[in-house]
């Protein structure tokens, strides 16, 4: 898991305002197991990252997991902002823009319905494009 991604069971139960005994005592779990996944040691399983999403009500946190715990999460999720609403809101308005920005070219590329070899650079781009205007949406709906 990147470095980045160790603190988020922490950080949800931080932010849930629960401490490590109160959080374990809901999930019906030992604390000192609920310490081990906060450390990665082991790496909770999605039926506990799922009991950890409802008990601290955090839906980022199942997102995140997924993104963090796994190589195809890795290479498929976006990233997420949920720190700031109001950077994430300004965040998106620039993907947004960004993206208009690029619709001529998508439309373009895609009326035939086939991408063709000299159009993969900017293709590429579009797509580059998507994605983050993708993971500035999330952030918007997972900011708290």
């Amino acid at each position: 898991m990147k470095s980045s991604c160790k603190s988020i069971y922490k950080l949800a139960r931080n932010y849930a305002g629960l401490t490590q005994e109160q959080a374990a005592q809901l999930m019906n779990i030992g604390a000192r197991t609920l310490a081990g996944y906060e450390s990665l040691k082991p790496i909770p399983n999605n039926y506990i990252v799922e009991k950890m999403v409802s008990v601290y009500e955090a839906k980022w946190l199942g997102y995140e997991h997924l993104r963090c715990s796994s190589e195809l999460g890795k290479k498929c999720l976006p990233k997420i902002n949920i720190d700031n609403i109001a950077q994430s809101i300004l965040l998106l308005q620039k993907e947004s823009e960004d993206v208009e920005n690029i619709k001529s070219s998508m439309i373009k590329i895609a009326c035939d319905g086939k991408i063709e070899k000299h159009e993969e650079s900017q293709w590429n781009k579009v797509t580059k494009e998507l994605q983050e205007m993708a993971g500035a949406t999330l952030s918007v709906v997972f900011s708290r």
